[in-house]
C-alpha cells in the first residue's frame, strides 16, 4: 500500500472529519444554550429519574457524534484514495505522512476510548434511572390524604429524588440504585446500610441532611415547626432489618409501609399541605421559571 496515498486520505478524512466535529458541536451548543422550547413550559414537571433520563439523553448524543465521525473519516478516507491523491502529497517529506498516520492512530484510539468509556456510563445510569423510575411509579400509587409526589426536587444542599406530601406529613425518598446479586438482603443499623451479609455497606447520613434542609424550607415558609422525615429506597433488595427512629427503609414492592410510618406532631393542616405543594410545584417546574 503506497504511504503517500494512505497518508493524503487521510489528512484528507481527518480534516474532513474536524470540519465536521466543529459544525455539530457548534450546533449543539447553541441548540441547548437557549431555554426550553415546550409547547405548555408552565405546565410540565419533572418525571421520576428526569436528571438521570436527561443524561442519558446527552450520553446518546456524545455517542452518535463520535459514531458518524467515525463514519464521516470512513467515508471521505476511501473516497479520496479511490481519487489517487498521490500527485497533491507527493512532495510532503516522508516523515510528515508518518506523522500524520501517527496521530490518525492516536485519535482512532481516543474515539474508541471515549465510546467505550460512554457505553459504561449509559449502562450504569440507565439502570439507576429505571431504579428510579420504579420507585416514583411506586410512590403514585399513595393517593390519599392528599398526597403528591414531587420528583428530582432541588434544594441548597442538592437534589432530593422525591418528595412526598400530604396530610400526614412531609417524606423524602431517596433512592440507592446498586444491582442486587445472589444474595440480596440489606439491613440498616443507625445510618449504616449494610449489603449481602456484611459485605458492603454505605451512611445514608447524607439524606438525613437533605431531609432536615427541606424542613428548614418548609418552616421558612410555614413560620412552624415541621418535620420532613427521611425515606431510604433500595429497589430490587429485600428487607432484612431495620434498626433506626430516623430513617426507614423500603424497596419498590414496601414502598407503600411509609403510611404507616407517622406521628400525629407530623400532620399538616389543609392549608399547608397546599402551601408546600405550591413551592415544591414551582421549584419542579421542568421549563418554567423554577
Amino acid at each position: 500500500m503506497d504511504l503517500e496515498a494512505v497518508s493524503g486520505a487521510a489528512t484528507i478524512a481527518l480534516a474532513s472529519t474536524i470540519v465536521f466535529l466543529l459544525i455539530v458541536k457548534s450546533w449543539q451548543a447553541v441548540a441547548h444554550s437557549g431555554p426550553g422550547t415546550a409547547s405548555f413550559p408552565n405546565s410540565i414537571m419533572q418525571e421520576a429519574a428526569q436528571r438521570f433520563r436527561d443524561r442519558l439523553e446527552q450520553l446518546g448524543r456524545e455517542q452518535s457524534v463520535y459514531l458518524t465521525s467515525a463514519l464521516v473519516f470512513t467515508v471521505v478516507f476511501a473516497v479520496a484514495y479511490l481519487l489517487n491523491p498521490q500527485e497533491m502529497f507527493g512532495d510532503v517529506p516522508r516523515w510528515q505522512l508518518i506523522s500524520v498516520l501517527v496521530l490518525l492512530t492516536g485519535a482512532a484510539l481516543y474515539v474508541l476510548w471515549q465510546l467505550l468509556t460512554i457505553g459504561i456510563k449509559r449502562r450504569r445510569i440507565a439502570f439507576i434511572r429505571d431504579a428510579n423510575i420504579a420507585t416514583g411509579h411506586a410512590l403514585q400509587t399513595l393517593t390519599s390524604n392528599r398526597n403528591r409526589v414531587f420528583h428530582d426536587v432541588r434544594i441548597n444542599s442538592g437534589t432530593i429524588d422525591n418528595v412526598l406530601v400530604g396530610l400526614h406529613g412531609i417524606y423524602t425518598i431517596n433512592v440507592i440504585a446498586r444491582k442486587p446479586g445472589r444474595h440480596n438482603s440489606v439491613r440498616l443499623v443507625g445510618d449504616q446500610l449494610t449489603f449481602a451479609s456484611g459485605k458492603h455497606a454505605i451512611s445514608v447520613a447524607q439524606a438525613g441532611r437533605k431531609a432536615e434542609n427541606l424542613a428548614r424550607e418548609v418552616r421558612k415558609l410555614l413560620r412552624h415547626e415541621v418535620r420532613v422525615r427521611p425515606v431510604i429506597a433500595v429497589p430490587g433488595w429485600e428487607i432484612e432489618s431495620q434498626k433506626s427512629n430516623d430513617y426507614l427503609v423500603v424497596n419498590e414492592r414496601t414502598i407503600a409501609m411509609l403510611r404507616g410510618w407517622k406521628d400525629e406532631r407530623d400532620y399538616l393542616m389543609n392549608e399547608d399541605v397546599a402551601a408546600v405543594h405550591k413551592l415544591l410545584t414551582k421549584r419542579c417546574m421542568r421549563y418554567g421559571t423554577k
